[in-house]
C-alpha cells in the first residue's frame, strides 16, 4: 500500500492549497480516512478525518481549522483531499494522509509567510 501526498507550498495568509493524497494498493473506500499535521518541534496532531465510507462516526475537524479545511475523497480516482482556505502562519507543517495505522504517506510541506 502507498499514499504519496502533493500539494503542499509556499504561500501568503489568507490564501488557498488543496492537498492530495493518491493510495495504490488498496481502495481508498474501505478505510477511514485521516488528515495529520506536525508543526517544527511539535507532535503530530489529526487536523481531520472521517469514516470508512459507509460506516457510522463522523467527520472530525480540530478547532483551529474549523469552517476553513474541508476533508473529501474521490473514490473513482483513489484520492483524498484536503481543502485549506483561508491558511495563516499557523497551518504552517508537514501534512500526511493516513488510513489508519500502518497506511501513511510521506508527507508534504506547507509554509505560510508573508
Amino acid at each position: 500500500v502507498q499514499l504519496v501526498e502533493s500539494g503542499g507550498g509556499l504561500v501568503q495568509p489568507g490564501e488557498s492549497l488543496t492537498l492530495s493524497c493518491v493510495v495504490a494498493g488498496t481502495t481508498l473506500d474501505s478505510h477511514p480516512l485521516i488528515w495529520y499535521r506536525q508543526k517544527a518541534g511539535r507532535q503530530r496532531e489529526v487536523v481531520a478525518s472521517a469514516p470508512r465510507q459507509g460506516a457510522p462516526g463522523y467527520t472530525y475537524y480540530e478547532d483551529s481549522v474549523k469552517g476553513r479545511f474541508t476533508i473529501s475523497r474521490d473514490n473513482a480516482k483513489n484520492t483524498a483531499y484536503l481543502q485549506m482556505n483561508d491558511l495563516n502562519p499557523e497551518d504552517t507543517a508537514v501534512y500526511y494522509c493516513s488510513l489508519g495505522n500502518p497506511y501513511w504517506g510521506q508527507g508534504t510541506q506547507v509554509i505560510v509567510s508573508s
